[in-house]
């Protein structure tokens, strides 16, 4: 006849005590490594553990630290190429830490924010993360909240909060360096619109980049929307107007594609005649162009990943506060 096995009953931390002739609040300070034990208690207690398989609650055990265990993550735009990137370096570095993490996508607007926050307050989070879809300056969440909290690429407008953003200045500039030292010398720059602080980062650091060379940008910067057909629109003004062009920057990569589509068009060879770069490393993009697109990449994974690493510092009490910038760095593919 067919048996049927009874589930054995979990193992507590009351049978660990008992097995090994201690006290509970002995037992529990030997599992979690705290000084005011005996070595010889210690060792009994953790083979007591082993003998019954206990496996200490983690929850219980972090409410005991006044912690939970488990960190918020909200993002502005989840469905955007920015936010998921950096919350999949959150969570791959959250997950090396045994914590858990509660995602929440307040698409843009301040009131499901706020019912966010107050939602993942009330679980008793140890810590938030807040991504922007941009990198213009968002309003803060206030000083007087629980928990610490880092901002990631879109920084916070109270510099006394913790700030991680790309060095998009940088990134302008290296992208100048490196057509430069390709020997590219008449460098144009189209770009999106005129309003966000990347453009006007990358505008910057272009321009010193190319002062610094002796060079000047050929036709000023090129600000509209962040598309193909913009990308197309100007790249055929330029090279108009513009034929001694060698080399030109792009603000993203959907405009690079654009402007390859009017090289192509009207016969000028890519990289012989005309280096053109993207910026984001979009791979979507940058692999499926003819020929495949160099471009800035602004290490989004790796800002995830700081952030979590930072907010595990506050959590732990080494809070920080300012804008920290991350390097960007260029992917050459075959457009350079």
């Amino acid at each position: 006849m067919a048996t049927t096995d009874t589930p054995q009953p979990r193992s507590t931390l009351r049978d660990v005590a008992r097995l090994a002739g201690v006290s509970v609040a002995t037992a529990s300070k030997a599992l979690n490594g705290r000084d005011q034990v005996h070595p010889d208690t210690r060792a009994r207690v953790l083979v007591a553990a082993e003998r019954i398989a206990f496996t200490p609650n983690a929850l219980a055990r972090g409410l005991l630290a006044g912690q939970t265990g488990t960190v918020g993550l909200i993002t502005g735009d989840l469905d955007g190429r920015f936010s998921l990137p950096i919350l999949m370096g959150a969570e791959d570095a959250f997950g090396k830490g045994k914590m858990s993490v509660l995602l929440c996508d307040a698409r843009g607007d301040a009131i499901r924010e706020k019912y966010h926050l107050d939602a993942l307050l009330s679980r008793r989070v140890d810590g938030l993360i807040v991504v922007g879809p941009r990198t213009d300056p968002r309003p803060s969440l206030g000083r007087k909240l629980p928990v610490p909290v880092v901002y990631a690429y879109a920084p916070s407008t109270d510099e006394n909060d913790l700030s991680l953003v790309p060095d998009n200045v940088q990134g302008g500039a290296d992208s100048v360096d490196f057509l430069v030292a390709r020997g590219r010398r008449h460098i144009a720059h189209i770009t999106g619109e005129i309003g966000y602080a990347a453009s006007q980062d990358r505008v910057q650091g272009i321009e010193t980049a190319l002062l610094s060379h002796g060079l000047s940008l050929v036709g000023g910067a090129q600000f509209g929307s962040w598309t193909e057909q913009w990308g197309r629109n100007a790249a055929a003004q330029l090279i108009a107007q513009h034929p001694e062009i060698d080399g030109i920057l792009c603000g993203n990569d959907q405009i690079a594609r654009g402007v390859l589509e009017v090289a192509r068009e009207v016969g000028w060879s890519v990289p012989g005649r005309v280096s053109v770069m993207g910026y984001d490393n979009w791979e979507i993009f940058t692999t499926g162009s003819r020929p495949p697109l160099t471009s800035v990449d602004m290490n989004l994974e790796a800002l995830g990943a700081l952030a979590a690493r930072r907010l595990f510092d506050a959590i732990n009490g080494d809070s920080r506060s300012g804008v920290e910038s991350l390097p960007c760095h260029i992917v050459p593919r075959e457009t350079t």
